[in-house]
């Protein structure tokens, strides 16, 4: 009996002084969501509100989570689906995630995720990109390869932290042609 009190205080004693909680056994641990240095909590509300309210190509950023609805085919590299953030079925984010950062596990419908980035305003063409065709979407959710000039973001799928691999990220070096010899 008495064993068995020493060790409850023992795991008690250990999670109070590590910090751990029952899911940070199984789930990988998650940075801070940045915004201009600061941590950002989870903003669903703000990003409807801005998704609502603001013009083609607002750019904030944002740190969301919600239910995998809907899933797009692959596109150059770049996973895209939409997650619900909200309580109506009209209140959802695309998020658009660059492979170059890492495996992410294929978006199903009913997954949870967790993403931090930039929130943008889709709801017209901009340049080479098409709007979302929910009107808004968050991407830079990875690391920053640089370190510098940017917050680095996040996806968390399920429990499985995504985006953090920047090695194999950033523009690729372009082959030089050969030498002519003469």
């Amino acid at each position: 009996m008495r064993l068995r009190f020493v060790s409850a205080i023992f795991f008690v004693l250990l999670f109070v002084h590590t910090g751990w909680t029952a899911t940070s056994w199984a789930d990988d641990v998650v940075p801070p969501c940045l915004s201009y240095g600061r941590d950002l909590p989870i903003n669903n509300q703000q990003v409807l509100h801005w998704k609502r309210t603001t013009p083609n190509q607002f750019r904030e950023r944002a740190h969301v989570f919600g239910t995998v609805v809907q899933v797009f085919p692959d596109r150059n590299g770049h996973e895209h689906f939409v997650i619900n953030i909200g309580k109506h079925g009209e209140d959802t984010i695309e998020v658009i995630y660059n492979q170059d950062f890492g495996p992410i596990p294929d978006p199903r419908i009913g997954m949870t995720v967790e993403a931090c980035g930039d929130y943008i305003t889709s709801t017209a063409r901009s340049g080479p990109y098409p709007a979302s065709p929910v009107g808004a979407i968050i991407h830079w959710v990875h690391a920053n390869p640089s370190g510098r000039g940017h917050d680095p973001g996040f996806v968390v799928v399920d429990g499985k932290l995504c985006g953090q691999d920047a090695e194999g990220a950033g523009p690729r070096p372009r082959p030089r042609p050969p030498r002519r010899h003469r």
